[in-house]
C-alpha cells in the first residue's frame, strides 16, 4: 500500500513538474521544430529574457494605473492638469538628482575628447552650465557663480544652470559610456586609448606617424610659459577622426560599419565569422532619457497597492499627509523637503535651523519617499520629457501619456552612408508629418505668430509685408501689427515642462501635479533633472522600495 501511495506521489510531483514548465524555450522552435544554437544548421541564436539588473544609482519602479493631476483645490491654480486616470509602463529612475560631480565627469569627457581643436572647444563649452544664473540684481550670489559648479563643497548638489536640451545631451552621453564600459567589460571592444589623444611634441610627430598609420593630425599651438615671445608647436589627431573613429555611440556601434580602431569582436554569427554585440543580445542599456511629465508625476506620488490591492490616492505631497513636516515617531518634526517656509525664510533661525540650506541643498538629503526617491519635492525643479501645452490633459492617451513625439531617422549622405553629427553620434533628421509636439493642440494661444522683429531695417521690413504681417501706412512708415491685439505668449515647440518646486518655492508648487514650463535652451539656479530609462518585457518589479 505505501509503494502504491509513493508511486501516485512521483506521479503526481512529475505532471506539477510537467505542468509548471513553460512549453516557449530557447532551444528548440516551437513553430519549425530546428535547433536554435545547431552548427550543423543555420546556427540560428536565440536568446530569453536577458536582464542586466537595474541601472546603477537607479530605482526600478513598477508602473500601473494612477490618478494624475490636481488633488486639491487651489483658487489661483492654472488648471492646467485636471486629474483623469491613465496608466504608465514599469520604469527606472535616478534616485537622485544629477550632481555637480556627475555633470563635471561629462564635463572633464568633453574637454578631454574634444577641447584640443577649435570646432570641439566650441563643444566643450556647449557642455559648460550657465553659471550666470545665480546673479540677481539685488543680490549678492558671486560666490555660488564661482565655487557652486566647480568646488568640492558642493560636488553632491543638483547641478543647475542646465537647459532642457543640454540635459538631454548628457542623457546621450551617459547611455553611450554605460555602454562602452559593458562592451570593454565583456571584451567587445578594447579601453579607447585616451594616451593618443595627448599632444605630441614637433620633434616626435614623424616617429609617432610611422608608428600609427592612418591618423590626420592637427597642429596645436600655444605660448611657451618660460619664453612668451616663443610658440610651442604640438599636434593631436585631428577633430574629425575623434568625432568619427574615437568617440563611441552605441547607435554607431550597432547600426553603422562603424568599429573602434582599437575594438575587436569576440562573438561570432551563424557562419562562424567574428561580429559585434547587437541589440539582440540583450547586454547593453536601451537608453538614458528624461522621465515623461506621467512617470514623474507616477514617482513623485509613490501610489503602491496594499495587501488589500488598495492605494492611496489624493496625496498632495510626495509623502502622506498635508504638513511639510515628518509626523513618524522616529523622525518627529523633521522637515520633508526643501523650499520657502515664507516670505524671506529660506532656512529658518540661526542656531535652530530647519531646513539647513539657504539654497540647494545635498541631493541625499531629506528622506526619501515610498519609491526610494530623495527630494521629488523642492530642493530643485527637474526638467521632463514633455512640450507644454496647457490643455494637453484634454488630448492624453490611457497609457504612456506623452506631448513631445518626433519620429526620426538616421541621416545618410548621398552615397548612402550615415551621417555623424558634431560629437561623433549618428545624425537624425524628419519631416513635418513626423513632427507631433502640435498633435491635436487645443491651446490656440500657443499658434499667434509671435516673431516679429524689432528692427526697422528696409529689407526686413519689406519681407514681411510681403508675407502679410505689416501693412503699409506710407512711402516709407511701417508698423507692427498683432493680430491678436494682445500680448500674445511664448508658448512654443521648444517650451518644455518642469515640476517639483525648488528651495525657491513656497510649499505649492511641491505638489507633483503643478507644473510650469521654459524654453528648452534656457536655464535657471532653481531646475536641474534627473535620468529615467524604459524596462523592456516584463512588468512585475518583485520588490518595489
Amino acid at each position: 500500500m505505501n509503494k502504491v501511495i509513493q508511486i501516485l506521489i512521483l506521479t503526481v510531483a512529475v505532471m506539477l513538474t510537467a505542468c509548471q514548465q513553460r512549453e516557449l524555450n530557447t532551444k528548440v522552435s516551437h513553430a519549425t521544430g530546428w535547433s536554435y544554437f545547431d552548427k550543423k544548421t543555420t546556427n540560428f541564436q536565440a536568446y530569453e529574457g536577458v536582464d542586466a539588473g537595474t541601472p546603477l544609482s537607479m530605482v526600478a519602479i513598477e508602473g500601473g494605473t494612477f490618478t494624475i493631476g490636481e488633488k486639491d483645490e487651489f483658487l489661483t491654480a492654472p488648471r492646467n492638469n485636471l486629474s483623469r486616470s491613465l496608466t504608465v509602463s514599469s520604469f527606472y529612475m535616478d534616485k537622485y538628482e544629477v550632481t555637480n560631480l556627475d555633470w563635471n565627469e561629462y564635463n572633464h569627457w568633453m574637454q578631454m575628447v574634444f577641447g584640443f581643436s577649435e570646432k570641439g572647444k566650441n563643444l566643450a563649452r556647449k557642455a559648460m552650465p550657465d553659471t550666470t544664473v545665480w546673479r540677481e540684481e539685488m543680490a549678492y550670489n558671486e560666490p555660488y557663480l564661482e565655487y557652486y559648479f566647480r568646488h568640492p563643497a558642493y560636488s553632491f548638489y543638483p547641478v543647475v544652470g542646465v537647459s532642457w536640451t543640454q540635459a538631454m545631451a548628457y542623457c546621450r552621453w551617459r547611455t553611450d559610456r554605460v555602454n562602452e564600459l559593458i562592451l570593454m567589460k565583456c571584451g567587445a571592444i578594447a579601453t579607447p586609448p585616451f594616451d593618443q589623444l595627448k599632444p605630441i611634441p614637433e620633434e616626435a610627430l614623424e616617429d609617432w606617424e610611422q608608428n600609427n598609420p592612418g591618423y590626420t593630425m592637427d597642429p596645436v599651438t600655444r605660448v611657451d610659459p618660460l619664453n612668451p615671445e616663443d610658440t610651442i608647436y604640438e599636434y593631436r589627431p585631428s577633430y574629425e577622426w575623434v568625432r568619427d573613429k574615437f568617440v563611441f555611440n552605441t547607435e554607431k556601434y550597432i547600426y553603422s560599419d562603424y568599429s573602434p580602431e582599437f575594438g575587436r569582436r569576440p562573438r561570432l554569427d551563424s557562419y562562424g565569422n567574428p561580429r559585434k554585440i547587437n541589440a539582440a543580445d540583450g547586454i547593453m542599456v536601451i537608453g538614458f532619457r528624461l522621465p515623461t511629465e506621467a512617470e514623474w508625476e507616477f514617482a513623485a506620488y509613490a501610489p503602491t497597492a496594499t495587501e488589500e490591492g488598495l492605494s492611496i490616492e489624493g496625496k498632495i505631497y510626495p509623502w502622506s499627509g498635508y504638513h511639510p513636516r515628518d509626523l513618524s515617531k522616529e523622525n518627529i518634526g523633521r522637515l520633508q523637503a526643501n523650499f520657502v517656509r515664507g516670505r524671506g525664510d529660506m532656512m529658518g533661525m540661526s542656531g535652530n535651523l530647519n531646513d539647513n540650506y539657504v539654497i540647494t541643498g545635498p541631493v541625499d538629503a531629506f528622506l526619501p519617499n515610498d519609491f526610494g526617491l530623495y527630494n521629488m519635492a523642492g530642493n530643485v525643479n527637474e526638467w521632463v520629457l514633455d512640450v507644454y501645452r496647457e490643455t494637453s490633459y484634454q488630448e492624453t492617451s490611457e497609457y504612456n501619456s506623452f506631448r513631445g513625439n518626433v519620429y526620426t531617422k538616421p541621416k545618410r549622405d548621398e552615397n548612402d552612408r550615415l551621417v555623424m553629427d558634431s560629437v561623433g553620434c549618428i545624425e537624425v533628421t524628419y519631416g513635418a508629418e513626423e513632427d507631433k509636439r502640435d498633435w491635436k493642440d487645443g491651446d490656440a494661444t500657443s499658434f499667434i505668430f509671435t516673431d516679429y522683429p524689432l528692427e526697422r531695417d528696409s529689407v526686413i521690413l519689406n519681407a514681411y509685408v510681403e508675407n502679410g504681417y505689416w501693412r503699409d501706412l506710407g512711402d516709407t512708415t511701417k508698423l507692427k501689427e498683432d493680430p491678436s491685439d494682445i500680448l500674445a505668449p511664448r508658448i512654443t515647440k521648444e517650451a518644455r515642462v518642469y515640476k517639483g518646486g525648488s528651495w525657491k518655492d513656497r510649499i505649492y508648487w511641491l505638489n507633483p501635479s503643478t507644473r510650469r514650463y521654459l524654453h528648452q535652451d534656457k536655464a535657471a539656479n532653481t531646475i536641474g533633472f534627473r535620468c529615467a530609462m524604459s524596462i523592456l518585457g516584463e512588468q512585475k518589479i518583485e520588490e518595489t522600495k
